[in-house]
């Protein structure tokens, strides 16, 4: 088990999911985030064609990424807390078939936003998100582990605050929870009104809240800045030291333990997004964000 920081980026995908790895290799990253379909659908069709998953495996073998530091992060319109009856069917539907498609890839987890409770009913919202995600993993068996992440709080979403990511990981079947968990954004800390930002001691205060209601530590970070306020419960990253988390909070994070042997993905903005499909040079800011976390441990 690596003791080291694993620092990777949601790369840009022209030309397709191994062009993405081959883009994060360039870097020098250990870890990647990918989106095995378009995530402004459901994707509960959707699967994913032998060839791609050559493809896929071969880049990830080719650059040393471990399979096991790659994240799949799921469709965004799936809301697996709704009470609204065709889309939860349709929500738990395509996170089944995401953990399918990243199965097949051979990744080591996929993370996925709750979703809202917009009935009100919070308790009822955590019991069908945990439904959804059992749903999954007894539907598709393998070590693909499915992981929730904190939302930034706005409306009426799931997953803002330690308790509610506890309720819903409660009720996993135990026999299941080995492959399931939860990881933290730091843009969506700083707007649901986390103080990570404040000092190193309110930072650990922060990741110590959760690993006690949890009963575990996170089994991921997304590392972004914040374009928006503290507790605005507005999600809009910015590259690290240029919004208002600003840049020493993370160099706190990289210093708590918790930090190590897991993903560290930037999902902070690109500099090239009209990049060609064949090119496999990593981001500018990608490159920028890379060195500037290195210079932080």
């Amino acid at each position: 088990m690596p003791t080291h920081h694993l620092l990777g980026a949601h790369t840009i995908d022209n030309g397709g999911i191994d062009m993405a790895a081959r883009r994060a290799a360039a870097a020098g990253m250990q870890a990647l985030q990918i989106f095995t379909t378009i995530p402004k659908f459901y994707g509960d069709r959707a699967s994913i064609r032998p060839d791609r998953v050559k493809r896929f495996r071969e880049a990830l073998a080719g650059t040393g990424i471990s399979p096991q530091h790659v994240m799949a992060h799921a469709a965004y319109v799936l809301n697996t807390a709704t009470h609204e009856e065709e889309k939860s069917i349709r929500a738990a539907a395509g996170l089944a078939k995401e953990l399918e498609r990243s199965t097949a890839l051979g990744i080591g987890q996929i993370c996925f936003h709750p979703g809202a409770a917009r009935d009100g009913n919070r308790d009822a919202a955590a019991a069908r998100v945990a439904a959804a995600i059992t749903g999954a993993l007894e539907k598709i068996p393998g070590e693909t582990r499915v992981l929730i992440e904190n939302t930034a709080g706005a409306g009426l979403t799931m997953g803002r605050t330690p308790d509610e990511i506890a309720a819903m990981l409660a009720g996993v079947p135990r026999k299941l929870r080995g492959r399931t968990g939860y990881g933290l954004d730091t843009c969506h800390l700083f707007a649901a009104g986390h103080p990570i930002h404040e000092s190193k001691a309110a930072l650990t205060r922060v990741l110590d809240a959760f690993e006690a209601a949890i009963g575990e530590p996170p089994s991921f970070f997304h590392l972004n800045d914040s374009k928006f306020p503290f507790g605005s419960n507005r999600d809009q990253h910015a590259l690290i030291g240029e919004g208002l988390i600003g840049a020493e909070a993370f160099r706190w994070l990289l210093a708590d333990p918790r930090s190590r042997s897991v993903p560290l993905i930037l999902e902070t903005p690109q500099e090239n997004f009209e990049i060609a499909d064949g090119d496999p040079s990593p981001d500018p800011w990608d490159v920028r964000m890379l060195a500037l976390l290195r210079s932080m441990q």
